[in-house]
């Protein structure tokens, strides 16, 4: 598809653009983590990318150093008591996401894709094969993280990202981009501990005000 070469140009260019002009920003996160708690400022992780390739997804660091690995939030028993202060910070504004702009720029992820499932997401990833969910780059925000995010159970987490594959398009990414900018401001759908409560795929026709 044409659209998908087009789309990685994108990805290069507007990755490379927010590296520049986000820095500022980068050292302010980085002085404030380290001035809270030891340990790494980067976070990085074992992920899946396109057609189940494994990379390291990086993030900035929001929980302890002690915090269980490879172990998804929602997963951890009283995951709260791992989070540290500024993380809880980080992951309200999604701000801990934004050094995977250097995985967008080297070719690991897109802008706009699946969210990369952890490796050992195995349920995860059987249910994105259903629907070739697996087989396209993974993105900093999709479809279903406008739709649901953190609340969302594993079935229809896959069947929207097998939505937007289906249907992958310049449109389908802008409402995807805008739309994740309204969740971040609103924090929709951003559950620690849980997969919160189980919402209904509906139509294509949701905009992410869910």
């Amino acid at each position: 598809m044409l659209y998908i070469k087009f789309k990685r140009l994108i990805d290069i260019i507007l990755s490379f653009i927010g590296l520049i002009v986000l820095s500022p920003i980068f050292l302010i996160l980085i002085i404030a983590i380290k001035l809270e708690s030891r340990g790494p400022v980067l976070f990085k992780q074992k992920r899946i990318g396109i057609n189940k390739t494994h990379f390291n997804i990086l993030k900035f660091r929001t929980m302890s150093i002690d915090t269980p690995k490879d172990t998804p939030t929602h997963l951890l028993n009283n995951p709260e008591q791992y989070i540290t202060k500024m993380g809880k910070f980080l992951r309200k504004t999604s701000l801990d996401e934004l050094p995977q702009i250097w995985n967008i720029f080297i070719g690991q992820m897109s802008i706009i894709g699946p969210r990369p499932a952890l490796w050992n997401q195995y349920d995860l990833i059987e249910e994105r094969d259903k629907y070739g969910a697996n087989d396209v780059l993974p993105g900093l925000t999709g479809w279903a993280q406008i739709n649901g995010r953190d609340e969302l159970p594993i079935e229809v987490k896959a069947q929207l990202d097998g939505e937007y594959v289906k249907k992958v398009s310049i449109w389908m990414d802008i409402k995807c981009f805008f739309g994740t900018i309204t969740s971040v401001l609103k924090s929709d759908g951003v559950v620690e501990g849980g997969t919160g409560v189980k919402k209904e795929v509906t139509s294509t026709k949701k905009t992410g005000s869910s």
